[in-house]
């Protein structure tokens, strides 16, 4: 009996045994299907937020700094920003005025024949640059030929009377002839000579010789160094005494017709010193003011002021339109920076700053401006380093950054 009570106390035994290792297979294989991460997974998803947020901050940076542009060294090169430094400058304030280029009236001249005739020969051409007494053209002046024919008959019967006078004068101091008749041989000398200085003065007046040589030739010759301008004889033309036939000038020097107005005829005074550019060419240079209009226009009511303008190369040709700038008072500033420098940002100006990582737009207040430089109130200290020459590209980039950043 004992016997067949431990029996069955050693299968209660086995079956318990038996469900346990089924339940603790069972156990471990749900715990292998499930979707639950162990404790070191978990961990290196915590070590990833960093990461992240480093992440973020990056792409906040490509924006950068409200007003900043981030540029390398190598990037700032190839844009052709150029830097300046910030200090005391003297603004000068001018006034513009509109002019136009002229010719130098006290050298510029209209060449006619003075006696008429027929273009034998014509030398000189548009354009040409001739010298002083250089002769361009050559004419046929039956005038001229009966002025010569009458000098020289004036000084042949001058001749004859400059004999007898002389014989006769001999004869009144021999006592052989009568003072009367010596008397009329000095009078008669006295009309020939004096007809034949007639004569040869209308020749000298008209600039002619008055030598050997054809009677009929008349040459035009330059009476200055200078260029054929203006052209109006053609060989074999008929010419009249009053014709103007060459328009000669020297532009080695040429004047500039300025129009001033009264509010500025107190700023534009005889010996000042006027800035001269072309309206439509590169051109710049320097003159002063040599005069200036006493009246007001009664059609226009401006006045006329000139500067004389040196021009060895020729640049400055007569009619070219111009602008003109004379300096209206001088500031001494204690910081400004240079025109192309400052830009408008939201309406209002600033200047770009450089710092380490690039240039940010810095506010400022501007004063007084001058022709080159612009004074600046508030916004900037002595030495800041800011861009100059290519500052607009920075306002490009500042703009293409901000749109960006809003999308």
């Amino acid at each position: 009996m004992k016997s067949i009570n431990q029996n069955k106390s050693f299968k209660t035994v086995a079956v318990i045994v038996v469900v346990g290792v089924i339940l603790g297979a069972a156990i471990l294989l749900w715990k292998k299907d499930s979707g639950t991460p162990a404790g070191p997974e978990t961990g290196k998803e915590v070590a990833q937020a960093p990461a992240g947020k480093g992440g973020t901050k990056e792409g906040a940076g490509h924006g950068g700094e409200e007003g900043l542009v981030k540029l390398t060294s190598q990037q700032v090169q190839q844009a052709g920003i150029k830097v300046a430094r910030a200090g005391a400058e003297t603004i000068e304030s001018s006034v513009q005025l509109p002019g136009e280029v002229r010719f130098d009236q006290d050298r510029t001249a209209h060449i006619v024949p003075r006696v008429p005739g027929i273009a034998e020969s014509v030398q000189a051409e548009l354009g040409q640059v001739v010298k002083m007494g250089q002769v361009l053209a050559v004419i046929s002046s039956p005038e001229l030929a009966e002025m010569r024919s009458t000098l020289n008959a004036a000084r042949t019967r001058m001749d004859l009377a400059r004999s007898t006078y002389e014989r006769e004068k001999k004869l009144w101091e021999d006592k052989i002839s009568a003072e009367q008749d010596y008397l009329q041989a000095r009078q008669a000398y006295e009309e020939a000579r004096i007809a034949a200085n007639n004569a040869e003065s209308k020749l000298r007046a008209l600039g002619v010789a008055s030598g050997k040589g054809q009677v009929n030739r008349y040459e035009l010759r330059a009476p200055f160094d200078g260029i054929i301008v203006e052209k109006h004889i053609s060989l074999g033309e008929a010419v009249k005494e009053d014709s103007n036939v060459f328009l000669l000038s020297d532009l080695s020097r040429v004047w500039v017709d300025v129009v001033v107005t009264p509010k500025d005829l107190g700023v534009v005074r005889v010996g000042e010193t006027a800035t001269v550019k072309a309206a439509a060419a590169d051109l710049s240079a320097t003159g002063k003011v040599t005069y200036v209009g006493a009246l007001v226009g009664e059609q226009t009511r401006s006045a006329t002021a000139r500067i004389e303008l040196v021009n060895p190369s020729l640049a400055w040709r007569p009619g070219l339109f111009v602008n003109v700038s004379l300096v209206q008072n001088a500031k001494q500033v204690a910081v400004a920076v240079q025109s192309e420098a400052l830009q408008t940002v939201e309406d209002k100006p600033v200047v770009f700053v450089q710092t380490p990582e690039g240039f940010k737009a810095q506010p400022v207040v501007v004063g007084a401006t001058g022709k080159d430089h612009v004074e600046v109130l508030e916004g900037l200290r002595v030495g800041t380093v800011y861009a100059t020459t290519g500052s607009f590209v920075l306002k490009a980039e500042q703009g293409k950054s901000s749109a960006e950043h809003e999308d």
